[in-house]
Order: structure tokens, then sequence, then C-alpha cells
């Protein structure tokens, strides 16, 4: 409970050493230097034994100071800052997706062979219908070759044969720099090893078919309509 002192104590606390410079900036003064708490020689509002603080006869309410009397003390309502809306995220471009298409060798060339049969062109004709309807970002054309002969030359048959696609799907308005070729040679036969045993035969040759392939990766996404 807060005590109400007497005019009396106020002027004991003034006699005490209290300027009136010191008045001035002490809490719950009003204008006409009226001092509404008792303060002390540390400028330190008075308080009783049960944490009450002294005050003056005058006192009111519009002397309040938040230490003595919080709920009398007009409090500040927090500023609401404005919270600007997010702009909605655009949408992630689709990933290029890659379709794989694995065509036989023998289906594009004559066995031995890089250049390319009618039937090839077909298949490469079906091909470029396909990427007319993505947006392409790259093909990737792989020769392979069998066992057949010597590393070296089956390197260079391999090369040959991813070149000469190439050369004709740039021939059906594919951008050159949108087509990338590679040779692997033997190096990666799909038949097992042990297979495919004897000199050269028809029978030897055709088993080593699968691995007489040209693979063609396209990577591309599909165009909105």
């Amino acid at each position: 409970m807060t005590k109400i002192a007497t005019p009396k104590s106020v002027l004991l606390a003034l006699l005490m050493g209290f300027s009136a410079a010191a008045l001035a900036q002490t809490p719950g003064i009003d204008r006409k230097g009226d001092v509404g708490y008792l303060i002390d020689s540390r400028d330190t509002v008075v308080k009783s034994g049960a944490a009450s603080c002294w005050r003056t006869g005058y006192w009111t309410p519009a002397m309040a100071v938040a230490e003595c009397d919080p709920d009398l003390v007009k409090k500040e309502v927090p500023a609401v800052r404005a919270v600007t809306p997010e702009a909605p995220k655009p949408a992630p471009a689709p990933k290029p997706a890659a379709q794989k298409i694995t065509l036989a060798a023998d289906a594009l060339f004559d066995f031995d062979k890089a250049t390319l049969r009618p039937e090839g062109k077909a298949k490469l004709d079906e091909l470029v219908a396909k990427v007319k309807g993505i947006k392409l970002e790259v093909i990737i054309a792989v020769g392979h070759a069998d066992r057949r002969g010597s590393d070296k030359y089956n390197q260079k048959l391999s090369e040959k044969r991813a070149e000469a696609v190439k050369a004709y799907l740039v021939s059906k308005s594919v951008e050159p720099n949108r087509v990338y070729t590679e040779g692997k040679g033997e190096k990666q036969p799909v038949t097992k090893a042990g297979r495919c045993k004897g000199a050269k035969s028809k029978k030897v040759i055709d088993c080593l078919q699968p691995d007489r392939r040209v693979e063609i990766e396209v990577i591309g996404t599909t165009q909105s309509k």
C-alpha cells in the first residue's frame, strides 16, 4: 500500500540537502516544482519497509512514475511495423530431362562401316522430329564397337560413326554446338566376356551385334504451350 507523507515530511527532506536543481531532475515533479514522492540525497524514491513509495501531499496521478505506480503510467503502445507481403517466388525452371536412345550400329551403318544407311537416316529423322517438340539442351552421340580388330581401329571406327550421326543431325537443322560426339571403341561391351568366341564368322559377328551400337542421349525440356 502506498503511504502519503505530510507536507512537513517534504520540508524535512528538503532541509536534508535537496537543491532546486536536483529536484528538477527527480521523478514525480510537476511543472510547478511540486514533488510527488519523497526523494533521498541520492535522488532515489524513498520506500517503506513494505517497498511502497512514499507519496507527498502534492502527489497527483499525473506525477505517477513506473517504479511506484506502474498501473497509472501511460504505457507506450509498441509501433506496428508494416509487413510488406513477400512477392511470390517465380516457379523454378523445369529441370532438363534426359531421354536415352540406343540404336544398333547395323541399323545405322553396314558392318565395319561409318557411312549411314538409308534405314539409319530414317531412324535419325524420327529423332529430329521428336527434338523439334522440346527446348533442346544437348544431344550426345556415343559410338561403340565390338572387340573384333585392334583397340586403335575400333576406337577410330566408333568416333567416325558418332561424327556421321552428328553430320546428319546438323544437316537437318540441329545446331552444331548442340551435338556432342564421343567414341568409346570396344571399352564398354554389352556382351559378357567369354561369349561369342571363335574365329571370324557370321555366327560370331551376329553374336557381337549388341556391342556395335550408337547411344544417343537427348537432353531438353518440354516447351510450354
